[in-house]
C-alpha cells in the first residue's frame, strides 16, 4: 500500500469515527489494566459483565488483592482461562502495591514485568490510559494489516514495528482503535463485509466478498383465459 493510500485509509476511518475509544469499561488506569488482562482470549462484552460486578467492590489494588484468588474467581468465572487470570490479577495487584505504591507504571518495561501483562496489554494501557501513540496488535489488527496490505508481517511484533513506521504521525494515537474496530465489525475473519467497507478500493485483498446477487423479479402470474360468451339468440317476431 502506498503512502498516499495509507493516508486516505486513515482519513476515511477518522471521518467515520473521529473520537474512537476502547469498548472495555473502566474508570481508572488500574481498572483498565485489570480489564485488559481479563480480556485475553475473551470478548470485551464478557469482561464488561464481569467487571460491572467486580469493580464496585474492588476498584483498587489493595481491595482486589484482599479478595485473593478464591474470592476473585466467582466474579470472573464466565471468562475463559479464569483461574489463571485470577492468579495473575491478584499477583499483579500485590506487585503494584509492593513496587509502585499502588499506581500503574507508565513505562512498557515496568508494565511487562507485571504478571499476565505482555506487550499487547502494555501497549493498550500506554495508549488508552496515558495517551501514548502505541499500537497494540491483536488478532483483528494483525488480520487487517496483512489483508489490506497496510503493514504486512509474519508476527504481531513485526506488524507493530511496520505500523509504527508507516502510519502517519497524526493518526498514530487512534490507529489502534480504528483498526481493531474495523477488524471486529467489517473486516471479519471468515466473511469480510467488503461490499459495505469504506476502504475497499484501497485494500489489496484479492478475495473480496462480492456484493449479494440481485434478487430476480418474480414473474407476473399468467392471465386466466376468459370463456367465450355464447351469442344471444333473439326470438322471431
Amino acid at each position: 500500500m502506498s503512502p498516499a493510500k495509507r493516508r486516505e485509509m486513515f482519513e476515511r476511518l477518522r471521518s467515520l469515527d473521529p473520537h474512537p475509544k476502547s469498548e472495555l469499561e473502566y474508570g481508572s488506569p488500574f481498572e483498565l489494566l485489570v480489564a485488559v488482562v481479563l480480556s485475553a482470549q475473551a470478548t470485551d462484552k464478557s469482561v464488561n459483565k464481569a467487571t460491572a460486578r467486580l469493580f464496585p467492590i474492588a476498584r483498587t489494588p489493595a481491595k482486589l488483592a484482599a479478595l485473593g484468588v478464591d474470592g476473585l474467581i466467582p466474579y470472573i468465572s464466565a471468562i475463559g482461562l479464569f483461574r489463571t487470570k485470577a492468579k495473575n490479577v491478584v499477583a499483579l495487584c500485590e506487585m503494584l502495591l509492593a513496587d509502585h505504591g499502588g499506581d500503574v507504571p507508565r513505562t512498557r518495561e515496568a508494565l511487562e514485568k507485571l504478571p499476565g501483562v505482555g506487550r499487547k496489554t502494555a501497549n493498550v494501557v500506554l495508549n488508552v490510559a496515558f495517551g501514548e501513540p502505541t499500537i497494540a496488535v491483536d488478532t483483528h489488527i494483525f488480520r487487517v494489516a496483512n489483508r489490506t496490505g497496510l503493514a504486512p508481517g509474519r508476527t504481531p511484533e513485526e506488524v507493530e514495528t511496520h505500523l509504527m513506521k508507516v502510519v502517519p504521525e497524526e493518526f498514530r494515537q487512534n490507529a489502534h482503535h480504528w483498526l481493531i474496530l474495523h477488524g471486529r465489525y467489517t473486516c471479519l475473519a471468515r466473511t469480510p463485509r467488503c461490499p459495505e467497507c469504506a476502504i475497499r478500493d484501497l485494500c489489496a485483498f484479492k478475495y473480496k466478498t462480492p456484493p449479494p446477487a440481485p434478487k430476480a423479479a418474480k414473474p407476473l402470474p399468467a392471465a386466466k383465459p376468459t370463456a367465450a360468451k355464447a351469442p344471444v339468440r333473439r326470438k322471431a317476431a
